[in-house]
């Protein structure tokens, strides 16, 4: 009986053998009920680090805050995009956040004091209302939050806000202008702007020359349309000069904008060149004087003269006459001729002294003076 139970079992060995193509191991012992068949694997895994920002590369620069909020009907509110398209006639209410608020807003409407325009300061925010609205009041709307110590306010870089309204109007194309003709100095150290604004973000706008009469493209080297300026000419020279003007299209309309004339500035910008001439430097008693104070500088800056002169802590009547002119010294340059003259009558022993004259623009300032003698 144990013989034949002996080769049962080893016949069942055997077809194992052939099914599996393996040898069973000999000491490998039966498996209990529940064990885990799975071998655990000796892997090993990296553990995650969390990664923590380096406080010195952090960027350090405060974020802009935006601030501007548009009032809608019904009392709504939504933040403004970067450019507004509204029908002339409509009404705009801008509100800024914060306790003290700056504003900005076309120029056009603080030349005329218009009383479609309000700015109001609430005690949480500032209100800027413009009822009537017209084509002419296309442009940047913005404002800031200052920073005050007293008196002393400052502009806060980190709240601000702005956005860019057209105001579209039958008939107009470009913002109107307040004359038929403009001057444009084409300045050799910065740049010189073309100004054919638009009252439709999607007119296309070209740039012409009167004579002889061509289209000057707008290449982004020399020249760049921006819509908020009109044509930018990056660095203006000479050649530049003549009378040109703007076209624009849009929904199938086409206008042509005022004419602009554009002359080149011989003189680079700075403090003014000022010089001084007495009609005499020795002058007789009873004898009339006049002392001459000359600048020759930017067609579009303007020149503040004072005097200083011997007469005048004894209050010596004297008369004073500012004059300006442009004046074009050859290959189409062109210059600002600024003149002041003080004249002394029936001259005295107290005129006898320096005669001090000082010319101010908004790069700095001059003085020149020249003696009158008594005779």
């Amino acid at each position: 009986m144990k013989v034949w139970l002996l080769l049962g079992l080893l016949l069942v060995h055997e077809a194992m053998e052939d099914v599996t193509g393996q040898h069973l191991p000999k000491n490998k012992r039966p498996k209990e009920p529940g064990e885990n068949r799975i071998k655990p694997t000796n892997k090993k895994v990296k553990p995650k680090i969390p990664k923590i920002k380096d406080r010195d590369s952090a960027d350090s620069t405060p974020k802009t805050q935006s601030i501007m909020m548009q009032v809608l009907d019904k009392g709504r509110f939504q933040k403004p995009a970067a450019t507004l398209s509204l029908l002339a006639g409509q009404s705009v209410e801008l509100r800024c956040k914060g306790s003290r608020i700056g504003w900005s807003y076309p120029a056009y409407l603080d030349t005329f004091k218009d009383s479609r325009i309000s700015v109001k300061q609430n005690e949480r925010y500032g209100q800027l209302t413009l009822v009537n609205s017209t084509s002419a009041d296309t442009g940047e709307f913005s404002c800031w939050g200052q920073l005050c110590s007293g008196y002393i306010c400052r502009k806060d870089e980190t709240k601000t806000g702005s956005t860019y309204i057209f105001f579209t109007e039958k008939g107009e194309l470009f913002v109107p202008s307040p004359s038929y003709f403009d001057v444009v100095y084409l300045n050799p150290d910065r740049q010189a702007v073309v100004p054919c604004r638009v009252t439709v973000l999607s007119a296309k706008v070209t740039l012409h020359r009167e004579f002889p009469a061509k289209e000057i493209p707008a290449n982004g080297t020399d020249i760049v349309y921006d819509m908020k300026r009109g044509f930018v000419y990056l660095q203006p020279h000479s050649e530049h000069q003549g009378v040109v003007y703007c076209r624009a299209e849009a929904g199938g309309r086409s206008q042509i904008s005022v004419k602009y004339q554009l002359l080149y500035v011989a003189v680079p910008s700075g403090p003014p060149s000022t010089t001084i001439l007495a009609s005499s430097n020795k002058v007789k008693s009873g004898d009339d004087v006049s002392v001459l104070c000359t600048v020759l500088g930017e067609p579009d800056v303007e020149v503040e003269f004072t005097w200083i002169f011997p007469g005048q802590k004894d209050e010596r009547p004297v008369t004073i006459q500012d004059t300006w002119r442009l004046i074009h010294r050859g290959l189409g340059h062109t210059t600002r001729l600024s003149q002041s003259v003080i004249t002394v009558e029936d001259f005295e022993t107290i005129d006898a002294g320096y005669y001090i004259c000082t010319a101010q623009n908004l790069q700095g300032q001059t003085t020149v003076a020249t003696t009158v003698e008594f005779s």
